[in-house]
């Protein structure tokens, strides 16, 4: 008699089965273990990457069969994964998108999604920051007022006030009618509420408008923010300040002579102090000009000067020429009046009468007078 194996062959065919197919783990083994964005926290307009990474903590195998980003005011600007495959027991994967920031400022959620391609899906929000707030640039220092061809020190600072750190920081001065030492200052990294300062040699040519661009970068994304700085002239309330006193002016035959003191009332240092006249006074040696040389705050320094004058004077300008600590030039002129130097009656300094002279000329018209009182008294 023959045994029956037909109630045996669905047995061994669910065997073979089991054999060839790997056993599927449930989506419930598969969570989201980090998310992370970079930037941080973008700026409205920004890209940025949104990376997911996912693990299997099941013994078995997960197929899974796409992955993809939902936005919710920051939107994927990348493809989804269309065909994921599997994940096996144990082992991880990484997803990455890339995102635009398109609204205001606040915190988002766009949806990670994960489809499994037996039954599920897996969801998961990941939280994305956007907060516009731009660096800030500040005139930390600067001149009262500015001159033309004169060297003005200019310091910047730059705050961070983001929730993140900004990179590539940079200043750099653009605008016409002035040059500029450094032609751009680098920061580099700030920090949440930090800050830095840089600084600039700035010289006028003319009134003008200099803009200090601080750029940086938040990401791969470049921003920028201005800081406009007028250029007015006017007056230099530091600057050195020559004063010509006790002038005398002495004629010597057909020649005048002066003398006199330079003090420096300014509270910069007056540098080759030259010291003449001008016309219609003529320099004449021996001391057509007189060179003081450096003149520091409060000093005072001796002159002196030889000269004839024209025909008819009576005022000559005094000329003191010097330079700032910079090289530029100024010019200071004093009015210093030659009339009634002459000796009196006399038609010029070339015909002074001595006053020795005078006094002898009175003694004998006195003695005189007496000879003639007496005489007549006889």
């Amino acid at each position: 008699m023959g045994t029956d194996y037909t109630g045996l062959v669905p047995v061994l065919l669910i065997a073979v089965c089991l054999l060839v197919s790997p056993v599927v783990a449930g989506p419930a083994d598969v969570a989201v273990t980090s998310v992370a964005v970079d930037p941080p926290v973008l700026m409205q307009g920004d890209t940025g990457t949104v990376t997911v990474v996912v693990q299997n903590t099941g013994p078995m195998v997960v197929p899974v069969a796409r992955a993809r980003l939902y936005g919710d005011g920051v939107v994927p600007v990348s493809d989804p994964y269309t065909s994921v495959g599997d994940i096996g027991a144990g082992t991880g994967r990484t997803f990455s998108f890339a995102v635009r920031a398109d609204a205001s400022d606040g915190t988002y959620y766009p949806r990670f999604s994960l489809d499994f391609r037996e039954n599920g899906t897996l969801n998961y929000p990941v939280p994305v920051r956007v907060d516009d707030t731009p660096l800030r640039a500040a005139m930390a220092g600067k001149p009262e007022t500015f001159s033309a061809g004169r060297e003005a020190n200019i310091t910047i600072r730059v705050g961070n006030p983001r929730p993140n750190a900004a990179s590539g920081v940079q200043v750099t001065p653009f605008g016409e009618g002035f040059s500029v030492t450094p032609t751009g200052a680098f920061i580099g990294s700030l920090a949440p509420d930090g800050s830095a300062t840089v600084h600039f040699n700035l010289t006028p040519a003319s009134e003008t408008n200099v803009t200090f661009q601080v750029a940086w970068r938040n990401g791969p994304n470049t921003h920028a923010a201005n800081l406009t700085l007028p250029v007015t002239f006017g007056e230099d309330r530091r600057r050195a300040d020559p004063v010509a006193s006790n002038i005398v002016v002495a004629p010597e035959g057909d020649v005048y002579r002066t003398t006199g003191d330079i003090a420096n009332a300014g509270l910069e240092s007056a540098r080759s102090v030259l010291v003449t006249v001008g016309p219609p006074a003529a320099p004449t040696d021996p001391y057509r000009v007189y060179v003081v040389g450096t003149l520091d705050p409060d000093d005072v320094a001796p002159f002196e000067l030889t000269f004839r004058a024209g025909a008819g004077a009576t005022e000559v300008p005094l000329i003191i020429d010097y330079r700032d600590s910079d090289g530029n030039p100024s010019t200071v002129t004093v009015p210093i009046s030659i009339e009634n130097r002459t000796a009196e009656g006399g038609p010029g300094p070339g015909i002074l009468v001595p006053v020795a002279v005078v006094g002898v000329l009175v003694v004998v018209a006195a003695l005189a007078v007496l000879w003639y009182i007496r005489r007549g008294r006889r």
